[in-house]
C-alpha cells in the first residue's frame, strides 16, 4: 500500500538538513512526497551576490525545487509567508507579505490543512517542540504542523528532530576531517533538538546517502559566504563520503502520540 508524506518546513534548505533521506527513501519506495515551505528564506544568510538585488527569495525556492527533484518529491509548496529572521527584532512585513512569526495561528495551520486535504495526506513531518535549534520560524512549524495536522484529520503527524547526544558525537567526528566556521557553536547542540529517550522512530537513509548530499548540494546560495569562510553547509559537504553517509545515515523522529514503552519504529508508515 502506498501513502502520501508530507514534509512541512520553515525555509528552504530545512529539508535537505533533517528529512531528506527520509524523504528520498519514501520516493523511492513509491509513496507519493509532497514538501511545503511555510516562507521564502529571503532574509537568509548569505553573500551579497545572491541577495543584492532583492532577490534571495526567489532564488532560494528554486533552490528547493531542484532539491525537491534530487529526492524525488512530486511537488512544492509554498505557503507565502515572509521569512522572521533568526534573531533581534522581527523585521516589517515586507509588503503584500507577513513575517511567518506574525501569521494568525488559525490561518496559517488552514493553509497547510487545505494541501494536507488535497494530497489525502497520511504522513506530515514538522518539528520537534523546541523547533530543532529554536528559531522562532521552525518553533512556529512545530505550532502551526500540530494544529494543520489537527484540522485535516492527518493520521500521524512526525516531529523531525536528533538526538542531542548522537548530534554531538557526529560534530566531533566531523571535526576531526573540517573545522567549522566561526559561527559554528559546538555547544548549542547540548541545549538544541530532543533527549534520546523521546525519540519513537529512527530510520535508516544510508542508502539514500547520495540523494541527502544532492539535496544540500542544491542550496548553494546557504553555502556561501563573503569573507571566504564556509558555511555549516558547505561544511557539511565537505564530509568525505564514507564519514558523510555514517554521519547522515539515519534520521529520527517523535509520535506525540505514541505511548511509552512502545518498540522504536523503522518506517514512518509503520502501522497505517
Amino acid at each position: 500500500m502506498t501513502h502520501t508524506l508530507v514534509a512541512f518546513h520553515a525555509h528552504p534548505d530545512d529539508e535537505a538538513l533533517l528529512t531528506s533521506g527520509t524523504l528520498a527513501r519514501a520516493a523511492a519506495e513509491g509513496h507519493r512526497v509532497v514538501v511545503v515551505v511555510a516562507t521564502d528564506g529571503d532574509l537568509g544568510l548569505t553573500a551579497q551576490g545572491y541577495a543584492a538585488d532583492g532577490g534571495l527569495g526567489a532564488r532560494r525556492l528554486e533552490e528547493l525545487r531542484r532539491s525537491a527533484s534530487a529526492l524525488g518529491a512530486a511537488r512544492v509548496v509554498y505557503l507565502g509567508y515572509a521569512d522572521s529572521g533568526l534573531e533581534g527584532d522581527v523585521p516589517p512585513d515586507p509588503q503584500g507579505r507577513v513575517r511567518f512569526v506574525r501569521a494568525p495561528m488559525e490561518e496559517a495551520a488552514e493553509r497547510l490543512a487545505a494541501v494536507l486535504r488535497e494530497e489525502s495526506a497520511s504522513v506530515l513531518l514538522t518539528y520537534d517542540r523546541n523547533g530543532g535549534y529554536g528559531h522562532r520560524d521552525h518553533v512556529r512549524v512545530h505550532e502551526v504542523g500540530a494544529h494543520a495536522g489537527y484540522l485535516a484529520g492527518t493520521p500521524r503527524v512526525l516531529q523531525a528532530t536528533v538526538p542531542r547526544d548522537t548530534l554531538a558525537r557526529a560534530v566531533d567526528l566531523a571535526a576531526r576531517v573540517y573545522r567549522f566556521p566561526p559561527e559554528f557553536d559546538r555547544t548549542a547542540f547540548t541545549r538544541a533538538f530532543s533527549a534520546r529517550s523521546e525519540i519513537t522512530h529512527r530510520i535508516s537513509v544510508w542508502r539514500y546517502a547520495a540523494a541527502k548530499r544532492a539535496s544540500m548540494r542544491a542550496h548553494t546560495s546557504q553555502a556561501a559566504a563573503d569573507d571566504g569562510a564556509d558555511r555549516t553547509l558547505a561544511a557539511f559537504l565537505r564530509i568525505p563520503r564514507p564519514l558523510f553517509d555514517l554521519v547522515f545515515g539515519r534520521e529520527w523522529f517523535i509520535d506525540p502520540g505514541r505511548r511509552a514503552g512502545q518498540a522504536v519504529s523503522r518506517d514512518v508508515f509503520e502501522g497505517l
